[in-house]
């Protein structure tokens, strides 16, 4: 290992490091413009320049490999002179408007001018303008600012895996732009806001609105898909200005879907913020105790048989032990999260997790993918699968519809006819599935919710038993849910309980007369046709699609309005807190039914948060801990029986607008309207 000598200080280093990676390592700050540690080197800004004894110049460090015996000079007057150097090059030509740039503030450039820049500058030219360039409905561009460091292409190309952005022309004629001069398509692309380094690249939605210094941070967990990302909440007052991503590097590293960024102005329209009871046909506001009066009312002498309990896609833990509590209480088995339909069972564990976890894809040999688009049903995931297959020695198969994933792909058929091929070891992949050292299998929800997904699911089980996914220290079978809340409710046993109903059995009995009275909690993903029959009490967030056929709304809170735990995917516990209040009246969701059970007269004892969380470690002990995983033991599952041929679909057909609050964004119906107008372009459809 290479030993390197930084200030006076020796360090050594893994062989195939850098200089600038021995100076972090030493403790020594330095500067930079182009580096960043998930990209490929680029070299370009030289502001990372440090004097290495006996070379003639200083050196950009981030480029040069660290050898056994260097002497290097971080702070040095040699290097002082030259970062100075290198800073006036750089603001020859930027506009200098740091008073109305979004940047203000977080901007690396202004940050390191203070340090190392000049105090004034030698030329007198007209600074050269740039057009700004149309990326889309999500990111503004002020390219006079711009400095090429190249991080927005890099990560494109790289990490997205959409080389939609480059550069043209060459010295100081050269731009960043799109090839074709069209929106970016990428689900990934507002994280190049967060990587330059200057204020080139905004965020249209939030730009002009606020000061970062003006902004109330609160620490959150994205729920507008199951990979449960880390996120920022940044908020003024009691309004959501704009969310960023935290760092968790086992689960979105420092990325964040677009989705998840910007879809929260959805947040403050179409809400629900007073309770209503439908009186003569109308939905007619109503004070708290009017609201649960008239539920206490319809369910006095409602047989327990025919009260039932459906919850959503978003809902939180504590909300879900008080929905399990109340069912018990009121002496109904008919309760249901798995609002898609999926026939999953709450044992074993493992049929309903991704077992390999986010991280484990980069120590993964081949994965196949069955009825699953993980670019629209996860795109951290799908960025993390794309970043093991540039590594090389990976390969990726696939049963289901045909989808640019931004890596290669094999398909291998669209059905059940080839997973029953493969289970059996009729087919060519099982083979190399089972030869490999790592193998992993990722079922999507698109292959189980459908009437024969339980024959489906053992079809997967087969074909793990056969491929051996599961060996000493791998567990290579995985399930991708598209729902935030679909794992905590099968961890907390959210199913029906002996002799009851699920989904199918409750929409069947609402039709027939068989289930009187509903209590929907954040359910929108449901024909609410098949609910018109029965008296639903729907408590949520938004006028979507079950509030207009309620009887009695009570409106609860979204995800940046309360504290609150999530389970995502892998089974990993992870806990938000309250940014802002709720709207108008509302309140949290398990206060509401807190408070309905009493009024109820089958009161549920659970009055503060830490008693909720109490009841849930004793329902589900894996929960007691946040941000820990609990291995997951095999078994077997599924029901085999006959499968329908009909292709795997996925369940996302439109990225931008899956649940109520991205259907309530603004932003996202742009988007949405965009990626459209793209589609019929690129098939040549119209209408």
């Amino acid at each position: 290992m290479p030993k390197l000598t930084i200030d006076g200080q020796v360090v050594e280093v893994p062989p195939g490091s850098t200089v600038l990676q021995a100076c972090e390592a030493a403790g020594r700050e330095i500067p930079v413009f182009c580096f960043h540690p998930r990209l490929n080197i680029a070299g370009n800004c030289r502001m990372c320049l440090v004097e290495v004894e006996k070379m003639p110049k200083p050196q950009a460090s981030c480029a040069l490999p660290a050898a056994d015996g260097m002497v290097v000079h971080t702070n040095s007057p040699t290097v002082h002179k030259a970062r100075k150097g290198v800073l006036e090059l750089l603001l020859i030509n930027h506009p200098l408007d740091c008073p109305i740039c979004d940047q203000g503030g977080e901007c690396d450039l202004q940050d390191l001018t203070l340090f190392y820049g000049p105090d004034k500058s030698r030329f007198k030219e007209n600074k050269r303008p740039v057009a700004d360039k149309y990326l889309g409905p999500l990111i503004s561009t002020h390219m006079t600012r711009c400095i090429h460091c190249t991080r927005c292409i890099r990560f494109l190309n790289e990490i997205a895996g959409v080389e939609e952005l480059g550069a043209v022309h060459r010295g100081e004629h050269m731009e960043i732009t799109t090839w074709v001069e069209a929106a970016l398509s990428s689900e990934l692309q507002g994280n190049i806001i967060d990587l330059c380094p200057v204020g080139a690249l905004n965020s249209k939605p939030y730009e002009y609105r606020a000061r970062t210094w003006e902004l109330k941070k609160t620490e959150g967990i994205d729920v507008l898909d199951a990979v449960g990302a880390s996120i920022r909440i940044d908020s003024r007052g009691n309004e959501v200005m704009r969310i960023l991503p935290r760092l968790h590097e086992d689960v979105n590293e420092e990325w964040l879907a677009d989705k998840s960024r910007f879809a929260y102005d959805g947040l403050k329209k179409r809400r629900l913020d007073v309770p209503m009871v439908r009186r003569g046909g109308r939905l007619e506001p109503v004070d708290w105790k009017t609201a649960l009066a008239a539920v206490a009312e319809r369910a006095r002498g409602v047989p327990a048989d025919r009260i039932a309990f459906l919850v959503g896609d978003q809902v939180d833990c504590e909300t879900m032990v008080l929905v399990k509590e109340l069912a018990a209480r009121l002496g109904t088995p008919h309760l249901d999260c798995r609002q898609d339909g999926a026939p999953l069972e709450t044992t074993p564990r493992a049929q309903y997790l991704f077992n390999t976890t986010i991280a484990g894809i980069e120590q993964a040999d081949l994965c196949l993918l069955i009825g699953t688009n993980p670019r629209w049903e996860a795109p951290l995931l799908n960025a993390r699968i794309r970043k093991r297959w540039r590594r090389g020695g990976f390969a990726v198969a696939r049963i289901g519809a045909p989808f640019d994933l931004t890596y290669p792909v094999q398909d291998l058929g669209a059905g059940p006819a080839t997973l029953e091929d493969l289970a059996n070891g009729r087919h060519s992949f099982a083979e190399r599935l089972a030869s490999v050292e790592r193998p992993m299998v990722i079922l999507g929800t698109g292959a189980i919710a459908r009437p024969d997904g339980a024959a489906v699911l053992a079809l997967a089980h087969r074909l793990a038993e056969n491929a051996r996914l599961v060996r000493e220290g791998w567990n290579g079978f995985n399930f991708l849910h598209t729902a935030a809340a679909r794992v905590g409710g099968l961890e907390l046993g959210l199913v029906p309980a002996a002799g009851g109903r699920d989904l199918a059995g409750i929409l069947d009995g609402i039709e027939r007369g068989a289930i009187e009275l509903v209590f929907a909690v954040g359910v929108d993903e449901i024909d609410p046709k098949r609910l018109e029959k029965a008296f639903v009490v729907y408590l949520g967030t938004h006028g979507d699609r079950t509030a207009p056929i309620a009887n009695v709304i009570l409106p609860g809170a979204a995800y940046t309005e309360k504290n609150a735990t999530w389970v995502n995917l892998e089974g990993r516990p992870q806990r938000g807190r309250l940014a802002v209040f709720p709207p108008g009246e509302a309140k949290e969701d398990w206060r509401i039914l807190r408070a309905l059970s009493e009024a109820m007269g089958a009161l549920v004892p659970l009055d503060t948060l830490a008693r909720v969380r109490e009841r849930m470690a004793e329902l589900a002990p894996q929960l007691a801990e946040p941000d820990r995983i609990r291995r997951a033991e095999w078994g077997s599952f599924g029901r085999p029986g006959p499968v329908d041929p009909a292709p795997f679909v996925s369940p996302v057909r439109d990225y931008w607008r899956t649940c109520p609050i991205s259907r309530a964004s603004a932003v996202m119906a742009e988007c949405s309207a965009l990626a459209a107008a793209r589609n019929r372009a690129a098939t040549g459809t119209h209408g």
